[in-house]
C-alpha cells in the first residue's frame, strides 16, 4: 500500500512540473525537493512525525501552486482558498485513515497521532519558511544572498526540523 501511495505520489509531482509554465512563490523545484524528502525519509524508514513533516510542507506547497496557476488562468470562485486546502488534506489523509495508517493507537506523540502533528507542523514551516526568504531579501536590498536562496530556505528549515524532532524522539 505504501510503495503504491509513494509512487502516485512521485506521478502528481512529475504531472505537475510539466503542467506549469511558470514559476510562482511556490515552484517546480520546491516541490519536486519536497516530495524528494518525504520519499527519502519513507526510504529510510524514518519515523511517522519526520515524514509528516514533509508531507504537511507537500501539501501546503501543493496548495499555492495550484492557486497561483488557477489565478494565472483567471479562475477563482467562492471559498477557493479553503475548498482547495481541504480538498488536498482531506484527499491524503482519508485514503490514510482508511488504510489503517493514522488513528492506530500506538503512533501517538503528545496524545496526537503521529502524522497528523508532523504534517501541522510542516503545514506551518513552509510558509514560515518561506516569509524568513522574503525577509532575508528585504533586509538586503530586495536581493536574495545567494541563488536559490528561496528554495535553500525552506529546505534547512524542514531539514533542521527533522533533524531537532529527530533528536528529540531518541531521547524520550
Amino acid at each position: 500500500m505504501q510503495q503504491a501511495y509513494n509512487k502516485l505520489l512521485t506521478l502528481i509531482i512529475l504531472g505537475a512540473i510539466f503542467w506549469t509554465g511558470q514559476t510562482f512563490a511556490v515552484c517546480p523545484v520546491c516541490v519536486v525537493a519536497v516530495g524528494a524528502g518525504l520519499g527519502f525519509s519513507e526510504w529510510l524508514g524514518i519515523d511517522d512525525v519526520i515524514s509528516s513533516i514533509w508531507i504537511g510542507a507537500l501539501l501546503v506547497a501543493l496548495v499555492i501552486w495550484t492557486i497561483n496557476e488557477m489565478r494565472k488562468r483567471g479562475k477563482k470562485f467562492r471559498f477557493d482558498k479553503t475548498i482547495i486546502f481541504l480538498a488536498y488534506y482531506l484527499l491524503t489523509y482519508i485514503p490514510l485513515y482508511y488504510a489503517g495508517v493514522i488513528g492506530h493507537p500506538l503512533n501517538k506523540i503528545f496524545g496526537i497521532d503521529k502524522i497528523i502533528f508532523g504534517s501541522i507542523l510542516g503545514t506551518l514551516l513552509l510558509p514560515g519558511a518561506y516569509f524568513l526568504h522574503l525577509y532575508f531579501k528585504k533586509i538586503n536590498g530586495g536581493k536574495s544572498y545567494f541563488p536559490f536562496q528561496k528554495v535553500a530556505i525552506p529546505l534547512a528549515v524542514l531539514l533542521l526540523t527533522s533533524l531537532i524532532t529527530w533528536i528529540m524522539l531518541k531521547s524520550l
